[in-house]
């Protein structure tokens, strides 16, 4: 189990993240913020409650969070943290009928809070509590996958019921299943997911299509006109994929002869930049030629512009993922599991997929979307095929030696 001195962030990690919160995924990942200029830099007094060592955490000497009491029976409550615009909402924006419903079901009520802007500054939010025992005031919350990852190494989340959970068991898809941070999804589910794929621009490429990072990186036509993402496990796993490397089962070496690919990439000028949510202007506008691109941002740029198109890679693409998690000590987590499983039936989980754009983790879910929308049901950024699933990979975790190290690399590549 991980300790916190040794979770303490490096100066590089802390730019990482720096760069997620402002440009990066951590603030383009949710429709709403493609209408938006992006949250802003995030204060350093949240990065430092993410880094400080504080109270040691609270868990039992096998590891596990330190058992809390359920007042689910007695309290038919919910209290729910999400990102914003990560829920169905009605046309005129003043409901929520997916939870609405949810609530009429069970009769219980959900205190749904759009008070996630990004991991780092939620998790300071939530860190003095978890750390001290004490219950955070949310029974449900959903983190990317490394905060994830976290949390459950800390041992602050509650491990979930499975005999509550049979439509989530049942229906989550082969993809999602065992993370190395939570094998076998014991103490999370996932709620969406984010796929990293090549966007190009077919005017600005005359029509060739870009299928490749070998193409990115050396096709002369498309030289200076290339962006690569400041998401250091977005650029170097899909480099590591089109250099024959395992992004979940990689070395030291296999990663330094990725950073030494973009580097050859850097000094000749044939990527124009490193970039974070601002891909999307350039990519429309023709600025960039091509790129890598997070596969939301990718549906919502083509409904505005016919010329973007998108490619999945022979070699593969790197999937990451937002999941639901219970802190430890939340009051209602026979509540929180049956609002989990209720967006692992299928109607609903196609009703929120149509929403929000993102990979649906549910699966089965296809022909409840086609009556939705068959479009979205046939599009395999939404709802991947087998083919699709297949070339999907996770970049593995990493312990905090190496996140340390390898993030200042990444720092030295992108000049950051």
């Amino acid at each position: 189990m991980e300790q916190l001195d040794p979770d303490r962030l490096s100066a590089a990690q802390l730019a990482a993240m720096r760069r997620s919160l402002t440009s990066g995924r951590g603030a383009l990942t949710r429709r709403s913020l493609l209408r938006a200029s992006g949250i802003g830099a995030l204060t350093l007094g949240g990065l430092s409650a993410l880094t400080s060592c504080g109270i040691p955490p609270a868990r039992r000497e096998d590891g596990t969070a330190a058992a809390s009491a359920d007042h689910s029976e007695q309290e038919k409550v919910l209290n729910f943290s999400n990102w914003t615009e990560y829920m169905d909402t009605s046309e005129d924006e003043k409901s929520r009928p997916t939870l609405e419903e949810f609530g009429k079901r069970t009769g219980i009520e959900v205190k749904y809070s759009e008070d996630i802007n990004d991991n780092v500054e939620f998790f300071g939010k939530i860190r003095p509590q978890l750390a001290a025992g004490q219950d955070t005031g949310r029974d449900l919350i959903v983190v990317t996958d490394w905060l994830a990852a976290r949390i459950i190494r800390l041992g602050w989340a509650q491990k979930l019921d499975p005999s509550r959970l049979p439509h989530a068991y049942a229906n989550l898809s082969p993809q999602f299943r065992s993370p190395d941070w939570d094998p076998g999804r014991s103490y999370s589910y996932p709620w969406t997911g984010i796929s990293t794929v090549i966007a190009y621009n077919s005017k600005a490429t005359e029509g060739r299509k870009v299928d490749s990072v070998t193409q990115l990186l050396d096709d002369p036509s498309l030289k200076g006109r290339v962006g690569f993402l400041t998401e250091m496990r977005d650029s170097v796993g899909m480099t590591l994929l089109d250099q024959g490397k395992d992004p979940a089962n990689f070395t030291t070496a296999d990663f330094d002869g990725a950073i030494g690919r973009l580097q050859k990439g850097v000094d000749t000028k044939q990527i124009r930049r490193f970039t974070g949510n601002d891909y999307t202007a350039d990519l429309d506008k023709g600025d960039l030629a091509a790129c890598l691109a997070w596969a939301g941002d990718v549906i919502q740029l083509q409904a505005g512009n016919p010329d973007i198109k998108y490619a999945v890679p022979a070699a593969g693409y790197i999937t990451s993922s937002d999941n639901l998690l219970v802190p430890a000590q939340a009051r209602h987590k026979a509540n929180a599991e049956k609002l989990i499983d209720y967006y692992y039936e299928l109607p609903v989980a196609a009703r929120l997929a149509a929403f929000i754009s993102y990979v649906c983790p549910v699966d089965g879910v296809k022909d409840e979307l086609a009556k939705i929308d068959p479009a979205l049901a046939e599009n395999t950024l939404i709802v991947p095929d087998k083919a699709m699933t297949a070339k999907s990979h996770a970049f593995r975790s990493l312990s905090s030696e190496e996140e340390t190290a390898y993030e200042e690399k990444f720092t030295k590549l992108i000049g950051a």
